[in-house]
């Protein structure tokens, strides 16, 4: 997906969405992958996720949200990624199917001791 596609779904005023932005702007990497996996799965994984963060103190941005939001949404959805120049962020990025739409974003702070989302 270009670029300036991507930042167009990008337009929520949820601090994960205003942050993934933001990184794409100063020049962030992005990739949006082809396979559309159901949501409910994936609810699943990034709730045991938000919960090891919550545990080892691991700043996210929107991961409890973006759980609310998969958990609801009945269809399948296509993944992206975001990475921060300086690496310091990665943002997952939840979309319709089609790719038209974001269904949620995520971000979770990445340090030495954690592999990314």
């Amino acid at each position: 997906m270009e670029r300036h596609l991507l930042m167009r779904l990008l337009t929520g005023d949820d601090e994960a969405s205003v942050a993934a932005l933001a990184a794409l702007h100063g020049g962030a990497t992005h990739v949006v992958w082809d396979g559309t996996p159901p949501a409910e799965p994936l609810a699943r994984i990034y709730a045991r996720r938000l919960r090891h963060t919550r545990r080892k103190g691991i700043e996210t941005l929107g991961l409890d949200r973006a759980v609310q939001l998969l958990g609801r949404h009945d269809q399948p959805v296509r993944l992206g990624q975001v990475t921060a120049v300086d690496r310091a962020w990665i943002f997952m990025l939840f979309l319709t199917e089609d790719g038209g739409t974001l269904v949620a974003c995520t971000g979770v702070r990445q340090t030495g001791e954690q592999a990314p989302l």
